[in-house]
C-alpha cells in the first residue's frame, strides 16, 4: 500500500471517539519502535518529520527508512508528515519530496497574513493531492525551532475565528491552542487544558477536523529512570493522559507525541550505559531504546482509541477511490 494522505483517517476519527497518532522521528530505531508497534496494534500511523529532522538525518536517509517501513509493514495505514513547516518554500520542497501531509505553521502571525500564508500552501499541495494541516493560536515551550509563547493562556485558538479561517484557507485540519506546550517543562502546577474551547470549535466548524500538539504526557517513570541513571530533569510535567483520551472523544483527530519517544529512548540508554559503563556497541544500547519506543507507543495507541482501527480505515481510502498522491503517481 502506498503512503496516504491523513484524510481517510480524519474522516472516522471525526466522530469516531478516537485520534490518529502522529510521532516524530529522526533515525531507524525510532521508526521501527513506532511502526512495529502499529503493526502489532493494528493501528493507522502518522510519522513526522520536522525541519530539525531533516538537518540531522538528511531527508533523503529518512524517506527511505520510511519507505523500507511501510513496504515492511504491509497494508498499514501510513502518512508521512511535515511537522511545523515555517516557510511556503520548505512545504512546497517537501510535497516535491513526497510528503503526503504537510503543516504549515504561520500562527505567529497576524490573522489575515496567517490565511494568506496557508491558502498559498493550500493552493500548491491541493492539486498534488497532499492534505494540508494550518495553527490558529499559539502553544508555549520550546521543540527545537519552534519558540512558543510565555503565557499560553493569553494565546488560545478564538473559537469564533476558526470557521472564518477554514472557509478562506481550504485547509483539512487545524492544530489548535487550548494550554499546552511542547517540550518535557510543560507546566509548573496541574495543567488545566481548555477543552471546552475544543467543543465551541465543533459546534461553530461542525466537520473540520482539529489536533493537538504538545502533547507528550511526560511519564513520571521515564524521568526517574533517566535521573536514576545520571540525568538530571527535576519537574518535568506534562499534559494527563486522561486529557488526551477525552479531547479525543470530543472531536480531536490527530495527536502529537515527540518528547515521549526521547524520554523513553534515553532512559533506556542512560541504563545500559550506567550498569555496563564498558560497553561500546551501539546495538547494546539502542536496540533496548527501540523496545521501550515500542512499548510507549502501543501504549499510546490505546491511550487514543486508535488501536485495531487500521481496517476501517483501509476502507475509507478505498471508498474515496484509493486516492494516491501525484508523487506516487510518477
Amino acid at each position: 500500500m502506498p503512503l496516504m494522505t491523513t484524510k481517510p483517517m480524519f474522516d472516522l476519527a471525526y466522530g469516531g471517539g478516537f485520534a490518529i497518532g502522529a510521532f516524530n522521528v529522526n533515525n531507524m530505531e525510532i521508526i521501527q519502535g513506532i511502526v512495529d508497534a502499529a503493526k502489532e496494534e493494528r493501528a493507522p500511523l502518522i510519522l513526522q518529520i520536522s525541519k530539525g529532522a531533516r538537518q540531522y538525518a538528511n531527508i533523503k536517509y529518512l524517506r527511505g527508512l520510511i519507505n523500507v517501513a511501510v513496504e515492511d509493514s504491509g497494508d498499514l495505514p501510513i502518512a508521512i508528515h511535515l511537522d511545523h513547516g515555517d516557510t511556503v518554500a520548505l512545504c512546497k520542497e517537501c510535497v516535491d519530496d513526497g510528503f503526503t501531509s504537510i503543516m504549515v505553521d504561520a500562527s505567529h502571525n497576524p490573522f489575515d497574513e496567517n490565511i494568506r500564508i496557508t491558502k498559498e500552501v493550500v493552493d500548491y499541495c491541493h492539486p498534488r493531492g497532499v492534505t494540508v494541516e494550518a495553527e490558529l493560536g499559539q502553544l508555549g515551550g520550546i521543540e527545537e525551532h519552534v519558540v512558543g509563547v510565555d503565557d499560553v493562556m493569553k494565546h488560545l485558538t478564538d473559537p469564533t475565528q476558526v470557521a472564518e479561517f477554514w472557509k478562506r484557507t481550504g485547509c483539512d485540519s487545524l492544530a489548535v491552542a487550548i494550554g499546552t506546550s511542547h517540550g518535557a517543562y510543560k507546566f509548573k502546577s496541574e495543567p488545566k487544558l481548555a477543552l471546552e474551547r475544543v467543543e465551541e470549535i465543533m459546534k461553530t466548524a461542525p466537520g473540520f477536523p482539529l489536533v493537538m500538539h504538545g502533547s507528550s504526557s511526560v511519564p513520571r517513570e521515564l524521568t526517574d529512570e533517566i535521573n536514576r541513571y545520571g540525568g538530571k530533569m527535576p519537574n518535568t510535567m506534562g499534559v494527563p493522559e486522561s486529557a488526551i483520551g477525552r479531547a479525543a472523544r470530543l472531536g480531536v483527530c490527530k495527536v502529537n507525541i515527540d518528547t515521549d519517544l526521547r524520554l523513553a529512548l534515553t532512559a533506556k540508554i542512560r541504563k545500559v550505559f550506567t550498569e555496563s559503563p564498558g560497553e561500546f556497541d551501539p546495538r547494546k544500547y539502542l536496540g533496548p531504546g527501540r523496545d521501550a519506543i515500542r512499548e510507549l507507543v502501543r501504549h499510546k495507541l490505546h491511550v487514543l482509541g486508535v488501536a485495531g482501527k487500521a481496517a476501517a480505515v483501509i476502507a475509507r481510502w478505498k471508498e474515496l477511490g484509493s486516492p494516491v498522491p501525484a508523487y506516487y503517481q510518477k
